[in-house]
């Protein structure tokens, strides 16, 4: 990985699973993807997998009322959004805000990952979650 490289890059996709059990195989031993240790996060069970320089977050929910819970029960499992790491998180934020971009984190906050990130609603980015992180 090139993190200090400048520019915008995926940083991880983050997939909605039921249950991570039965998929984590199919990642780590058929597609033959390194497990990444990542932290539980926002009422998540996260299993993290290295993809190149980008990762693939699996996120089975702990509780129905958790945002991935809500979103497997409206939508059913699938891409849950898309993370990209930013070389100025802060200044990236206020530039969204200042174009009319819904801002779901108003100030950045700590991530699985252990970095800042911040999230922007889907209804102004397409329909997609998108989530904003530092390098």
């Amino acid at each position: 990985m090139e993190p200090n490289r400048p520019g915008t890059r995926i940083a991880h996709i983050g997939v909605a699973v039921e249950a991570l059990a039965p998929l984590v195989p199919f990642y780590r031993d058929i597609l033959g993807m390194a497990e990444v240790p990542l932290a539980d996060s926002d009422g998540a069970k996260i299993v993290g997998l290295a993809a190149g320089e980008s990762l693939v977050e699996l996120l089975e929910a702990e509780r129905p009322d958790t945002p991935i819970g809500k979103f497997v029960a409206k939508r059913g499992p699938g891409i849950h959004h898309v993370c990209f790491a930013v070389d100025d998180l802060d200044g990236m934020l206020a530039k969204c805000q200042a174009a009319g971009y819904r801002l779901i984190d108003q100030v950045p906050r700590v991530g699985a990952e252990g970095k800042r990130v911040a999230f922007l609603h889907p209804t102004s980015t397409g329909g997609v979650l998108v989530e904003l992180c530092d390098k």
